[in-house]
């Protein structure tokens, strides 16, 4: 049985850039990827500030080399994106030559395509392919397809904690033996849908979003996919394989408290982060850095500080949390954070929390704001999402 659950690649599109690398310079220049929207027509267009991606639908299908007849959903051409770059990352040259899997998270699915053609699905045959797309399963088998993953396919739907699950599933296939590589993580673009969602829950922010600030006023939504390579321990010794990081703890907790909010006190974030030290076999006293899930919402950054302090208590780890950057990617976050998990790894970096001035009157919690070099050997990452689904990532130098 493997042991060891090894990254070997990486690939990411974001509001702050297209790669690895570009994400790296903008979040130590502090370049956050906040801005009104642009790309969709909607009466919040003016009111609300988003996490966007620069490149509109037609540059990503040119980037991709699709036909034109193609359906793709936002949401897949992102996805693709970011697992054909993971795949080169780890120099992988024939994907299928060993038993590998593809678990791709979303929330959003195609609803951009649904949304955008609904109304004219009865008289035009041409947009009915787009129907096909509208499935959360879509943008995954559209990625299985291009990269030619017949082994094991499936997809993660748990809101925000989506690819911090698909990440989890992952690592429990290869350590058990079930597979010996997977590409792991999530994509979500913005839609109508998603704005209209969270603007009724009366959570979106009208400015840049500010987590664990005392005066914090919502979230900044944003778009974006992340992938990681995940490889056993066989593999990496046999093709001596860079390892950039080991995926070594891992929880999904729930504290079934509310539809959309989470318990006052953070159980289930609580539960989880326990749960993940205990499967990497750490003390939280050896957690260098947390990114946290943050979101500025006020229910979220009380309860994830209240948990933090709990499983923490007084030697609390550096924390941040980096959606000031991107905005909350929703399905994506828990792989976008992933891979800033690993860079921060890689670079003896804690990456700043954009946008803090007053601490949270009833923690006092004060997160990182400028880029903090430090030694780092393990990183906690948090994904919390609705329904009280909790989830926690440990990730480590070594395995």
């Amino acid at each position: 049985m493997s042991k060891g659950v090894a990254i070997t690649g990486m690939g990411i599109i974001s509001s702050i850039g297209s790669t690895v690398e570009e994400n790296f310079q903008s979040l130590i220049d502090k370049k956050p990827g906040i801005s009104k929207i642009k790309k969709i027509d909607t009466i919040h267009k003016d009111v609300i500030k988003v996490g966007e991606i620069d490149a509109d639908n037609a540059e990503l299908i040119q980037f991709l080399n699709l036909s034109e007849n193609n359906n793709y959903s936002r949401t897949a051409l992102l996805a693709e994106i970011a697992a054909k770059e993971a795949v080169k990352n780890a120099n992988i040259k024939d994907l299928n030559q060993y038993k590998t899997g593809l678990i791709s998270a979303t929330s959003v699915g195609g609803m951009d395509m649904t949304e955008k053609y609904y109304y004219s699905y009865f008289d035009k045959k041409n947009n009915r392919k787009y129907i096909d797309a509208h499935s959360l399963g879509d943008a995954t088998s559209k990625v299985a397809n291009s990269l030619g993953i017949i082994d094991f396919v499936t997809t993660i739907s748990t809101a925000c904690s989506s690819a911090t699950n698909a990440i989890m599933l992952g690592a429990r296939m290869i350590k058990s033996g079930k597979l010996e590589r997977v590409i792991v993580g999530g994509a979500d673009c913005l839609s109508k849908f998603t704005i209209n969602g969270f603007k009724t829950l009366m959570i979106l922010s009208e400015t840049d979003c500010k987590p664990f600030d005392e005066n914090r006023t919502g979230l900044n939504l944003g778009e974006a996919a992340a992938f990681l390579v995940l490889e056993s321990d066989e593999i990496v010794k046999k093709e001596n394989k860079k390892v950039l990081a080991y995926v070594s703890g891992y929880a999904n907790a729930n504290d079934a408290f509310h539809q959309t909010a989470s318990s006052e006190n953070g159980e289930g974030a609580t539960l989880a982060m326990k749960k993940a030290l205990e499967i990497a076999n750490l003390n939280p006293n050896e957690i260098d850095y947390i990114n946290a899930h943050g979101t500025a919402t006020p229910n979220n950054d009380s309860s994830e500080s209240k948990a933090i302090l709990r499983v923490f208590e007084n030697n609390i780890p550096s924390f941040s949390s980096t959606k000031g950057y991107t905005g909350h990617t929703l399905a994506a976050a828990g792989a976008i954070e992933a891979v800033y998990s690993v860079l921060a790894l890689q670079h003896d970096i804690v990456f700043p929390n954009l946008n803090f001035e007053t601490p949270i009157s009833e923690t006092s919690l004060i997160p990182v704001t400028e880029v903090l070099h430090k030694s780092i050997n393990h990183v906690l990452s948090n994904s919390f999402g609705f329904g009280g689904n909790c989830s926690t990532l440990i990730f480590s130098k070594e395995s």
